[in-house]
């Protein structure tokens, strides 16, 4: 996943001969935040909706992924497989899922829709199977949090099941972190969009470090308390 990343920002500065200004969602701010580790040229600023690793048990181990072989053989038993994942991708199942994200019962119908469409496709089945047996979740994003020397923008909302953020006292206080929290569900750019731009249009205008926003911080800029 992070490759997809690379390689997607990659062609981005070719064409365009500048690093660019990304925005992940969830689970993809983990890829976006190990791609910024990994080539941090490609990148001016991180933009981090409802990041997924900042809940939970401090994920600030070694290396690697949060991966159960055992369960995703259990998932991908041929008997069972395909008849498991439509009954996990009904849209009554979605539906659910996504009251658990918005925090409501008002939910995007038209993403409800998608979401039927595509879980439908032909293999669509590969990708959430490795996400529930934890595949793609690392063990030490915490630690990718926190080496990060990009003007980060991190926002999340306070209603639905998404709301843990306890463990991103690791990295707020730091200058190159900026923060907005909205009344929503995990989803805030569908909720109240608008305001979501204001606040990516202010990060984005603001100085860091006094200088252009989007430089990564050099090493007077880490003397100064930005560190890992």
């Amino acid at each position: 996943m992070t490759d997809a990343v690379l390689a997607a920002l990659g062609e981005i500065r070719r064409r365009h001969k500048e690093p660019a200004d990304a925005i992940a969602l969830s689970l993809s701010c983990e890829f976006l935040a190990r791609a910024a580790i990994e080539s941090s040229e490609l990148l001016r600023t991180l933009g981090l909706i409802s990041p997924t690793g900042f809940e939970g048990k401090a994920r600030d181990d070694e290396g690697g992924t949060r991966g159960q072989k055992w369960l995703h053989r259990t998932l991908n038993f041929p008997l069972w497989s395909s008849g498991l994942f439509n009954s996990l991708t009904t849209k009554v199942v979605i539906r659910k899922f996504l009251q658990k994200t918005w925090g409501s019962k008002n939910i995007d119908e038209p993403l409800l829709e998608y979401d039927y469409h595509t879980t439908h496709q032909t293999g669509a089945e590969h990708a959430p199977y490795y996400f529930v047996s934890g595949f793609l979740f690392s063990r030490d994003i915490l630690n990718v949090y926190q080496a990060l020397e990009h003007p980060n923008w991190m926002v999340h909302g306070t209603r639905g099941n998404f709301v843990d953020y306890h463990h991103a006292s690791r990295v707020k206080g730091r200058t190159n972190w900026t923060f907005d929290i909205f009344d929503t569900g995990a989803f805030p750019h569908f909720k109240d969009l608008v305001s979501l731009a204001v606040s990516y249009e202010s990060f984005l205008s603001k100085p860091i470090f006094g200088r252009p926003n989007g430089l990564p911080c050099q090493k007077g800029d880490r003397d100064a308390g930005v560190k890992r």
